[in-house]
């Protein structure tokens, strides 16, 4: 089954560019040039994955992948023109689960994306059913994940960072090895992708964030998991 891809890009020749590429590549590909008609195309076809922009003429990719997470777990990939970490940093605070930049090299895009697919399907047959981490409790099939006994709504890419902590049972995970099991390649790593999504993680499964319990910080080393 081809995947689909929701384009979010106000300037329609790098739509057409980036369409015919990933056209090539085998997948379906959906096209918005505004945040408000992205926003209504992911709520109707329920893309895969979609590429944000973050310049966008009614809106920021930031605003709009924010109320995105309100309602969808969806995997976004933002694209910004700029590397400024205030604008990476704010992409994936924002709700983003990876980041490219322009001017977009379209063999590194698909990687992305097809890398970022690949993770966010619930593969698991190496684990067991549930692990538990003192009041913290995770369904490794069902991707159910209870804080207290209490649902706690996670991202796909939140979920899979918690399930890899989860499976090395209390060891340290290094940043390289989260990003090469969660993000998938290891050649496109950048540190930030991890801390940022550590930070984003320990606001819904600590009960104090800025003292937590579970997501520990090895310093120097990476993070581990703990009850």
């Amino acid at each position: 089954m081809r995947r689909s891809v929701l384009l979010v890009e106000d300037d329609p020749r790098v739509r057409r560019v980036l369409r015919l590429a990933l056209e090539d590549e085998g997948f379906e590909v959906a096209e918005a040039a505004t945040g408000e008609e992205g926003l209504e195309s992911c709520h109707d076809t329920g893309p895969d994955i979609v590429l944000l922009d973050l310049m966008l003429p009614d809106r920021d990719g930031f605003a709009v992948c924010r109320e995105l997470r309100r309602t969808s777990t969806v995997p976004v990939i933002m694209v910004t023109a700029r590397t400024d970490s205030h604008d990476v940093v704010g992409g994936l605070e924002a709700g983003a689960d990876d980041y490219v930049t322009k001017p977009l090299v379209a063999k590194e895009l698909t990687a992305r994306i097809r890398a970022l697919l690949r993770r966010v399907e619930p593969a698991m047959d190496r684990s067991p059913r549930r692990v538990d981490f003192g009041d913290l409790s995770i369904g490794l099939d069902d991707g159910v994940v209870l804080l207290g006994g209490v649902v706690v709504p996670l991202t796909r890419t939140e979920f899979r960072l918690l399930v890899e902590l989860a499976v090395a049972d209390g060891q340290i995970c290094s940043r390289e090895r989260l990003l090469d099991r969660v993000w998938g390649y290891g050649y496109f790593g950048d540190s930030r992708l991890v801390d940022v999504h550590v930070r984003r993680l320990r606001t819904k499964v600590e009960r104090d964030p800025a003292t937590p319990r579970h997501v520990v910080t090895a310093r120097g080393l990476g993070y581990r998991l703990t009850a």
